[in-house]
């Protein structure tokens, strides 16, 4: 059983960067074909696949997002990360990691994903 779990400070100010890591258990992160996605659902809208790095270590981006995120990992502790940088208001939303595949393109639909982290709470704010 694949279990993900999300950690980071849940208030960051405005212009800060915002930084989370994803740690996995119960699978490799360098499996092949498995993407690792962060996705996120801000208050009253719908889920927004921010971004995903692959088992290869190849990172894509939603272009909404593209601009101001990072996605990396660090193998030897199955682990990866989401920094957002210069975040606003309109960044507070509850983050999730999770995982799809197995796929030969990066699923970049939130339905396409079948393990999830519980998700935490972040919250841009002076």
């Amino acid at each position: 059983q694949v279990q993900l779990q999300e950690s980071g400070p849940g208030l960051v100010k405005p212009s800060q960067t915002l930084s989370l890591t994803c740690t996995v258990s119960g699978g490799s992160i360098t499996t092949d074909y498995y993407y690792w996605s962060w996705i996120r659902q801000p208050p009253g809208k719908r889920l927004e696949w921010m971004g995903a790095i692959d088992y290869s270590g190849k990172t894509s981006y939603s272009p909404s997002v593209e601009s101001r995120t990072s996605i990396s990992r660090d193998t030897s502790k199955n682990q990866f990360t989401l920094q957002l940088s210069s975040v606003t208001p309109e960044d507070t939303a509850v983050y999730y990691c999770a995982r799809g595949g197995p796929f030969v393109a990066v699923p970049t639909s939130t339905h396409q994903y079948d393990y999830w982290g519980q998700g935490t709470q972040v919250t841009v704010s002076s």
